[in-house]
């Protein structure tokens, strides 16, 4: 049964195709993996087949879905609304479908089971899940509406491999019941994992067709590679505790050291306090405790620090759209902090933006562009410049590289080691990418229930 045809599909924005003749074919039960290099148009093609687009953004051709069509964002804050529980969204989505109480409550129940989202959390706020719980959440968000063709985008963004495999596991089940699977993805283990047909988008031209082994290949080993001798401490923190806003402890007198010029791993699973950690060593999460850089002591909100303070720590968030203004361009916005933190001057700044933009793949005329044009692994890229160009002493990666390709990925952590080489920059990496943190870190501290064990 064909649940999906796609014909002709182009997307336009400004005068920049950014989809180019896309064909294709889904029957039920299927799995389609649409691979790229971020910026390649997967979430243009993700949105074009709920027959929707970003603002500013122009479809054309036919999209045929003969049944429901449900999206998974690569950002489960894009779909779970801040300001509600989580149990009422899910029973009026239900609602949506079945008239009678019963009926769906037990559409709850089995989209929850589904998800592997525990019912004890249906009246928490959004705020108040972790990583892979808001995931979940939004998983089951999706599922409870009984789509035929679920499309995922980046659904494995920020999840540590136990919980990525889960979420395979829950979408192999998925499938079995009928309903079909399109992956838009860079993490080519959760595509081989998921396995089916794969399509490869280049400046959104379809260039391969096959299968997902097809196109791949067999896995290429990683090598890990001896790490580099760290300089005086840096960073220093000292008993640091936080907790939520229920009076729930989520992190525990954390103590922790990195040296300067030095890239430190946290690791962890989703809900450690990975995120906290880093969210309270930049002054955005205020905590108990001290934070020390170079010796001097900081003060626990970013509100109270001084320019140089401030400029000394700079935090990249997992999710780069929250944090670019709408109405500015991009390079804009990437320079500012050099004219505020560093007295740059705005010509000086630009131009050092659009060279930082251009070594991390961002092309100038892509940087012109305002935030809404460009995919979420471009904005990862320009939110990572606009950090580089403070020249931080100390630099807090929150899952930087997780919304990007392997080629992107690299030129990211090549132009981080030069800002490293040449300021001493001292790198707090938050990742769930573990051969990626054997290859790059020099050392790694596990947080585990609020707690650092190094």
């Amino acid at each position: 049964m064909m649940l999906l045809e796609v014909t002709g599909l182009c997307a336009d924005a400004g005068g920049n195709r950014i989809l180019d003749d896309v064909d294709l074919v889904l029957g039920r039960g299927e799995v389609l993996a649409v691979l790229g290099d971020s910026g390649a148009g997967k979430s243009t093609l993700g949105l074009a087949l709920l027959g929707e687009s970003a603002p500013g953004v122009d479809l054309s051709g036919e999209v045929g879905r003969p049944g429901a069509v449900a999206l998974l964002p690569q950002h489960p804050g894009a779909v779970l609304d801040p300001v509600r529980r989580v149990g009422p969204v899910l029973r009026e989505l239900a609602a949506l479908r079945h008239r009678d109480r019963a009926a769906r409550t037990a559409a709850v129940v089995e989209a929850c089971a589904s998800a592997r989202f525990d019912p004890d959390l249906l009246r928490r706020f959004p705020h108040q899940l972790s990583g892979g719980q808001a995931q979940r959440a939004a998983l089951a968000q999706t599922l409870v509406t009984g789509p035929a063709v679920l499309v995922l985008d980046e659904p494995t963004t920020g999840l540590d491999p136990a919980t990525s495999a889960e979420l395979v596991e829950r979408l192999h089940a998925v499938r079995a019941d009928g309903t079909a699977l399109v992956l838009l993805t860079h993490d080519v283990d959760v595509a081989r994992a998921l396995g089916g047909r794969a399509i490869r988008l280049e400046h959104g031209r379809v260039v391969a067709r096959g299968t997902v082994a097809e196109l791949l290949g067999p896995p290429v080993p990683h090598q890990v590679p001896a790490g580099r001798p760290a300089g005086e401490v840096r960073l220093e923190v000292r008993g640091l505790a936080i907790a939520d806003r229920t009076g729930r402890p989520i992190l525990h007198g954390v103590d922790l050291d990195a040296g300067a010029g030095e890239m430190l791993a946290v690791v962890g699973l989703s809900g450690a306090g990975k995120t906290t950690l880093g969210r309270c060593v930049a002054g955005l999460a205020g905590a108990r405790g001290t934070v020390r850089v170079d010796g001097e002591l900081l003060p626990a909100r970013i509100g109270r620090r001084t320019r140089a303070q401030r400029r000394a720590v700079q935090y990249v968030h997992q999710d780069p759209r929250a944090t670019f203004l709408a109405h500015r361009p991009v390079i804009d916005q990437v320079a500012r902090p050099a004219v505020l933190l560093r007295g740059v001057n705005a010509e000086a700044a630009r131009a050092e933006a659009g060279s930082l933009l251009a070594r991390l793949g961002l092309a100038a005329e892509v940087a012109a562009r305002l935030p809404r044009t460009l995919s979420g692994g471009q904005l990862q890229r320009a939110a990572v410049a606009r950090a580089l160009v403070v020249h931080p002493s100390v630099l807090v990666c929150d899952e930087v590289t997780s919304a990007l390709d392997a080629a992107h990925r690299d030129h990211l952590l090549t132009a981080i080691d030069a800002l490293r080489h040449d300021h001493d920059t001292t790198v707090l990496l938050i990742s769930h990418d573990l051969p990626l943190v054997e290859r790059v870190a020099d050392r790694v501290a596990v947080v585990e229930d609020g707690r650092v064990r190094s």
